[in-house]
């Protein structure tokens, strides 16, 4: 029995036979699995900070449904809306991004949050997906009409975006928007020798931000130098991380046996995959990653079969910033890459994470709803 007729003709009713209902079912268990791993995770990081033992778990939970509530308003929105969503939001960010930069709140030598009526907000999470849109809008139009200046103000949006970033500093989301504009790029037809000028810019940045950026020397040198000597404190976090992986072995230690949450600052935020591991094994690392790779799979198969250029290059640089920041904290918690101070999407805790991520895939799923017409102006 499903939630409606295939006769209801109501808005709701319209929107549950046309959304994806296998990639929403698959966010709403990433979004269960976030809560037990909260749960399990972050009364030993609240107890530290001498806070009450569900303090993190009560906030938590409050975010849900007001996430929930986000990605199924965003998803019943049609592709005009979905436009002027994304001009509004990213207008608003930049605003905001602009002033983090005066009266952010500094951390580790970087202005990324601000805080608003008592909520701490990043604003480059919001921005990052409406840019996504807002480029695969413009490279759209281009496509449809020459005449029409798509690249050059879609590069434009990137290139001030980019500047705002690397003001922070935030290096970590200047790779991820940069992947994801060079991708919808790419696919709207960049020549190889631009991918070839982005590519050496990208290795130039790299090079320059790790002599440049205190921060990002740190943590680089943290990740080649090996464990021991005088750099094993600054490589701590890391190496419980992996100690808890081994510790979880196949089958974990059992719900609220882990001890890695006892010694980790971010036990509940970027290091809570450690936390799935040492508690629920390799089983439910797996499950979580399986979840990943389905969503971003399944939505870049669904965007193939489009035959509208805007929904193809969206949903292609929306679920591009899915995965990659999903492989991004997963990788960082398994030592393949340097740590980066990315959460896990729908997982790790965090309300600004939550909400924006909320926005991306609601996006996606008002996106690949099934349509009988398509436009593309507004």
């Amino acid at each position: 029995m499903t939630a409606f007729a295939r006769t209801d003709n109501s808005r709701l009713g319209r929107w549950w036979w046309t959304v994806d209902r296998w990639t929403l079912a698959a966010l709403f268990l990433l979004i269960g699995i976030g809560f037990l791993l909260t749960m399990a995770a972050s009364p030993s990081v609240a107890q530290r900070l001498k806070l009450d033992s569900f303090y993190f778990v009560k906030r938590h939970a409050a975010y849900i449904a007001p996430m929930v509530f986000i990605l199924i308003f965003i998803s019943l929105l049609d592709l005009r809306d979905l436009r002027r969503l994304a001009m509004i939001v990213y207008a608003v960010g930049i605003l905001l991004l602009v002033l983090t930069l005066f009266i952010g709140v500094e951390v580790k030598g970087a202005r990324r949050w601000i805080s608003l009526w008592g909520f701490s907000l990043q604003p480059s999470e919001f921005v990052k997906p409406a840019l996504a849109v807002l480029c695969a809008w413009m490279l759209a139009e281009n496509k449809l009409n020459p005449v029409f200046p798509g690249k050059p103000l879609a590069l434009m949006l990137y290139g001030l975006t980019l500047c705002l970033l690397i003001l922070q500093p935030d290096m970590g989301m200047v790779v991820l928007v940069s992947v994801v504009f060079f991708g919808q790029f790419f696919l709207a037809g960049l020549p190889l020798l631009w991918v070839a000028l982005g590519a050496v810019t990208g290795v130039a940045g790299s090079i320059a931000a790790y002599f440049f950026l205190p921060h990002v020397t740190q943590r680089v040198d943290r990740f080649l130098k090996s464990e021991g000597g005088d750099k094993y404190a600054d490589r701590y976090q890391i190496t419980q991380s992996l100690d808890a992986f081994i510790n979880g072995g196949v089958f974990g230690q059992g719900p609220g046996e882990g001890t890695v949450k006892k010694h980790l600052p971010d036990a509940h935020a970027d290091f809570i995959f450690a936390v799935a591991g040492e508690e629920f094994g390799l089983i439910l690392c797996l499950v979580i990653l399986g979840l990943f790779a389905f969503i971003v799979l399944r939505n870049i198969g669904r965007a193939i079969q489009e035959s509208n250029f805007f929904i193809v290059l969206a949903v292609s640089g929306l679920i591009i910033e899915f995965g990659l920041q999903a492989m991004i904290n997963m990788a960082s918690t398994l030592s393949l890459i340097p740590t980066k101070g990315m959460t896990l999407p729908f997982i790790s805790y965090g309300g600004s994470s939550m909400m924006s991520l909320a926005l991306m895939m609601g996006m996606v799923l008002g996106l690949t709803r099934r349509r009988t017409k398509m436009g593309i102006s507004l």
